[in-house]
C-alpha cells in the first residue's frame, strides 16, 4: 500500500499507542462461558481440568512473549502484566490485545485433548480482551487486589449456589436463597447445611492462580563424558497466594522487583475511582462503518513449520475461507468479508450496536473465533 493511491486508507487506523510510563495489562475472559461449560459438561462450581487448561495456556503465553512478566487468573479469565519498559509492538493497544488473545485461544484449542482426552470440543470458546493502563504501581496493586477479591466473591457465591442445586433446589430457588446474603452468611450456609469449611477448599478455587517468570537452571545438553551442561533459562512458576497484591508476596519476588518495582504499602481498601477506570470502555462513533482486519502473526514461519505449498497452498486458503464463513455465521452484524493469503477483513453493518460498539470487544471477539 505504501506509495500507492490507497495509502490514505492507513489514516483511518486508530492511533492507540499506550504512552510510557503507563503499565500495561491485557485481561482476557471467556465469552458465554456458562454455555460452553454446559455443552461440555464441566464440573460445577469448579472444574479442576478446565482450570489446569487455563493455567497451561497462560504459562504458554508467558513463555512465548518475554515482555509479559506476571499473570493472574481464575475461572475463565486471565490478566497479563507487561514489564515497565516494554516496547512490545510499539505499545499499540489493538495489536497487543489481538496478539495475546489469539495466541491464548489457539493454545486452548490445541491443548484441549491433553486435558480432556475423552471429550471432543463441540464448539469454540470465544474470549474477549481489553488492555488496561496503570499510571503507577499503586494502580497495578489495586487492580490485582480487585481481581483477587472478585475471585473470592464469585467462588463463594458459586459454591453456595451449586451446593444448593445439587441438594435438590432449582436454580431459581437457589438464587432466591442467596439473595442479599453476605460473606459470613454464605460461610455459615456451607458449614451448617453441607459441612463445608470454605477455607479448606483448594487454594486454586479460593485464591486463583498467579504465574510469573523466574530464572532457573536447565540442562541444555551433555558433553562427551556425559556431564550435564547447564544454562540459566526463563521458566514460568505457578503459585497460589491469599494476597497477591500484598507487600510480603510481591516484594519477595526478585524478578518482579527488577521488571516492575516494589509495592510501597499494603492495600486496606480499593479506591472506587480506580475500579471505575478499570471498567471504562471506549466506544466507536455511531453511524460509521466498522472494518476489522486480521492477519497472521509470523505466518511465514508457521507455513514453513507446516510445509505449506509455495507460493499458494490451496488447502490453507480453503481453511481461511472456511473460518471466515464461520465468523459470518456466528456474528450476524458482519455483512461482508474479503480475504487474501493470511488476512481477512470483516465489515459490520453501519448501524450495528454489536457489543455497544466497543472497539476492543469487536476486535477480540473476531480474533478468538477465527
Amino acid at each position: 500500500m505504501a506509495n500507492s493511491r490507497y495509502e490514505y486508507v492507513k489514516s483511518f487506523e486508530v492511533e492507540d499507542e499506550v504512552m510510557p510510563p503507563n503499565l500495561m495489562i491485557v485481561r482476557i475472559e471467556g465469552c458465554n462461558f456458562d454455555t460452553f461449560s454446559d455443552i461440555h459438561d464441566l464440573e460445577k462450581p469448579n472444574d479442576e481440568k478446565a482450570l489446569a487448561l487455563m493455567n497451561s495456556c497462560a504459562a504458554a503465553v508467558l513463555e512465548e512473549y518475554p515482555d509479559i512478566v506476571f499473570s493472574y487468573g481464575f475461572n475463565d479469565e486471565y490478566s497479563f502484566v507487561f514489564k515497565r519498559k516494554t516496547k512490545f509492538y510499539q505499545r499499540r493497544a489493538s495489536k497487543i490485545m489481538s496478539l495475546i488473545v489469539s495466541f491464548f485461544s489457539s493454545v486452548y484449542a490445541t491443548k484441549w485433548k491433553e486435558f480432556f482426552p475423552h471429550k471432543e470440543m463441540k464448539c469454540p470458546l470465544s474470549f474477549l480482551a481489553r488492555l488496561l493502563c496503570c499510571a503507577s504501581l499503586e494502580v497495578l496493586q489495586a487492580y490485582l487486589a480487585w481481581r483477587q477479591n472478585e475471585c473470592h466473591i464469585r467462588n463463594l457465591h458459586n459454591t453456595c449456589l451449586w451446593m444448593l442445586i445439587k441438594s435438590g433446589k432449582s436454580a431459581k430457588e437457589a438464587v432466591e436463597v442467596l439473595q442479599g446474603t453476605q460473606k459470613q452468611e454464605k460461610n455459615e450456609l456451607l458449614f451448617q447445611q453441607f459441612g463445608i469449611n470454605y477455607r479448606m477448599l483448594p487454594e486454586i478455587f479460593r485464591q486463583g492462580s498467579c504465574i510469573f517468570m523466574m530464572q532457573a537452571e536447565d540442562v541444555v545438553k551433555y558433553d562427551e563424558h556425559g556431564n550435564p551442561i547447564k544454562r540459566m533459562r526463563r521458566r514460568p512458576r505457578m503459585i497460589h497466594n491469599e494476597h497477591i497484591a500484598g507487600q510480603n508476596f510481591w516484594n519477595g519476588q526478585q524478578y518482579l522487583l527488577m521488571e516492575l518495582g516494589p509495592f510501597e504499602n499494603d492495600i486496606k481498601k480499593i479506591k472506587a475511582a480506580y475500579v471505575r477506570s478499570f471498567l471504562f470502555e471506549n466506544k466507536l462513533m455511531p453511524s460509521t462503518w466498522i472494518v476489522i482486519r486480521i492477519d497472521g502473526c509470523h505466518f511465514h514461519r508457521f507455513s514453513e513449520v507446516h510445509e505449506f505449498e509455495k507460493p499458494n497452498d490451496q488447502q490453507a486458503l480453503n481453511l481461511m475461507n472456511s473460518c471466515a464463513v464461520a465468523v459470518l455465521e456466528e456474528f450476524k452484524d458482519i455483512v461482508f468479508s474479503y480475504g487474501v493469503s493470511d488476512e481477512y477483513s470483516f465489515i459490520l453493518s453501519k448501524d450495528s450496536k454489536f457489543y455497544q460498539r466497543q472497539a476492543r470487544a469487536h476486535k477480540q471477539e473476531r480474533r478468538m473465533n477465527f
